[in-house]
């Protein structure tokens, strides 16, 4: 069984893209054995990296009110755990944030996911989540992915990115609001139950 608190701080200490990026790395990560939930992002942005604490910005505010998580609970490592796509805040693009590190995932997700036995529901919150871990041809974009939710391999439930933009989508995509925010709450609450069986 791998051992958590080591894992972590090897995560938390990687510097495997330092020469690529445009500040000094630091790992965004929290897990804890008795997760339930696993929330796969993409990368941090820069308020995040300056705190270093998951969805410390407005995505996050809005990632929680999309799950009906609250703050207390969100960052509990025992009931949360956070797993971005790329760990560390990747600098600026021309259009926004770069692109997550590729070099993370290969490196991390698997030990990581082997280390959290209990986690009953992955949220996949945006494309790069959404690219690795749904089946290969599951969707041509990110909306049929999302629209398709029902449909994702078990446990596993596919997201937008919360970012300011989503509001946007949202307006266009009156069925997420109506049928798939209310699914996503209720799924929360269901694998949040401390009574639920584990193991």
């Amino acid at each position: 069984m791998t051992d958590l608190p080591e894992l972590l701080e090897a995560i938390r200490a990687c510097r495997a893209c330092r020469r690529e990026l445009p500040h000094a790395p630091r790992p965004v990560v929290q897990a804890g054995r008795g997760a339930r939930i696993l929330v796969i992002g993409q990368a941090p942005g820069s308020k995040v990296h300056a705190s270093g604490r998951a969805w410390d910005d407005d995505s996050g505010d809005r990632l929680r009110e999309w799950t009906g998580i609250d703050p207390a609970t969100f960052y509990d490592p025992d009931r949360i755990a956070h797993m971005p796509s790329g760990f560390c805040y990747p600098g600026k693009g021309k259009g926004g944030d770069l692109p997550p590190r590729p070099e993370c995932a290969p490196l991390w997700h698997d030990r990581l996911r082997a280390a959290l036995p209990d986690v009953r529901l992955t949220l996949l919150v945006g494309q790069y989540a959404q690219k690795r871990y749904l089946p290969r041809h599951f969707a041509p974009n990110l909306t049929e992915a999302v629209h398709r939710w029902q449909e994702a391999p078990e446990g596993f439930f596919p997201l937008p990115h919360p970012a300011w933009r989503s509001r946007i989508w949202m307006a266009h995509h009156a069925w997420f609001e109506t049928e798939v925010l209310p699914d996503l709450q209720a799924r929360v609450r269901h694998v949040l139950k401390k009574d639920l069986p584990v193991g």
